[in-house]
């Protein structure tokens, strides 16, 4: 029995491992994260020391960033002048794609009706 924990150790070394490279070259797209336990495993540690602005996760982004509704972004509390310059892909099939099928029942954008009824006139 004392052969299964050192088992369990290399697994976690290999996992560590893993977050290690992880966390210094982060993947672009969401399928590139790892699977397996390293899918469990939080960047920078369950107990990180660094801020999100520290370590690993200041590669993902500015944490200052807030997006709203009316498309505006503020950077530290400050609006930017070319708000689509924080903005990202879309999400494949997501509300934001504009590939995306509609969903049923509602509209779709060749459905203006109300603008050919009053051109009827």
């Amino acid at each position: 029995m004392a052969e299964e924990p050192k088992a369990h150790e290399e697994s976690d070394e290999d996992v560590d491992a893993q977050m290690k490279e992880l966390e210094e070259n982060p993947p672009d797209k969401l399928e590139d994260f790892p699977g397996g336990k390293a899918k469990y495993r939080t960047m920078g540690g369950s107990e990180a020391d660094a801020g999100y602005d520290e370590g690993a996760t200041a590669k993902l982004g500015p944490s200052e960033v807030r997006h709203f509704e009316d498309g505006s972004v503020t950077v530290k509390g400050e609006k930017v002048d070319d708000p689509e310059k924080y903005k990202g892909e879309p999400i494949p099939g997501g509300p934001t794609d504009p590939n995306a099928p509609g969903l049923p029942g509602e509209p779709s954008d060749s459905d203006d009706s109300s603008d050919s009824s009053e051109s009827d006139d």
